[in-house]
């Protein structure tokens, strides 16, 4: 199928300002990492590449139709196309991301489609895969009260949602302008959105709700949770050489990440 483009009238400002911040990411960072992460044999989450063999969190995905919301150069499309995914279509926002993820597509010969699109918005039919998936894309990057509904309006009955993001005490020990420290400095109260400055990227926004209110929301929207992870950096850890925000001391003694897994009632 040829890659396909929706170019909305309006975007959201949020959807502009992140857009634009992994643009820089990926010219920085992403687009030189993405051939060594479509290569890996071995599949790991997170920032601190927890294997997924000690993790044993995926589903089977042999054979099931797959949604990457917010793919960015589209290497855990890859890892789950090599898992025997019968096909994976990765959504993004940035075409930058999308171009590195077609670059390693034809590389790599996994038969991959790209959509650019934002995922709170996907220009597919309903009832199209049978698992809705991001890693730190959709997950934080899009607001959970649009993305998470369009995920369900996307998945088959029995579908499943599956999404890693930033652990809630992570965000409540992040100040504005420093790394995550050992002190709550966010109320968790009425928790949403944040907007960052980084003086390498530029603004940004991400989005986290507490978990009571992501049990809550996924309830609403016909989920049934079915498996819940926090994760901690390894012992043998080391600090990110890009993803400086959290240190690895701090992810080893206090979980950074975590992995939702939910499925449609």
């Amino acid at each position: 199928m040829p890659e396909e483009s929706t170019k909305p009238a309006k975007l959201r400002d949020y959807v502009v300002r992140n857009r634009a911040s992994w643009t820089a990411a990926n010219g920085q960072y992403t687009a030189g990492k993405a051939r060594e992460s479509w290569a890996q044999e071995r599949i790991a989450w997170g920032v601190w590449q927890v294997p997924e063999d000690e993790v044993k969190v995926l589903p089977d995905v042999h054979g099931l139709d797959v949604i990457e919301l917010g793919c960015g150069t589209a290497y855990w499309g890859a890892w789950l196309k090599k898992l025997g995914a019968r096909r994976v279509v990765g959504v993004d926002i940035t075409p930058a991301q999308l171009a590195t993820a077609a670059e390693m597509n034809a590389e790599f010969g996994l038969g991959l489609e790209f959509i650019e699109a934002n995922a709170e918005d996907v220009p597919l039919p309903d009832s199209s895969f049978d698992l809705a998936f991001s890693e730190y894309g959709a997950s934080i990057w899009c607001d959970p009260y649009l993305w998470i509904p369009e995920a369900a309006r996307l998945l088959r009955p029995a579908g499943e949602l599956l999404f890693m993001r930033n652990s809630t005490l992570q965000i409540l020990c992040s100040p504005d302008d420093e790394i995550v420290g050992e002190r709550l400095v966010r109320q968790q109260k009425g928790m949403h959105h944040i907007d960052w400055q980084d003086d390498e990227v530029g603004p940004s926004t991400d989005f986290h709700i507490s978990g009571s209110d992501m049990f809550r929301l996924l309830r609403k929207t016909g989920f049934e949770v079915v498996d819940f992870r926090e994760l901690y950096a390894a012992d043998d850890a080391v600090d990110h050489p890009y993803y400086k925000w959290t240190p690895v001391e701090w992810a080893k003694r206090w979980p950074a990440e975590e992995i939702w897994r939910a499925r449609r009632r």
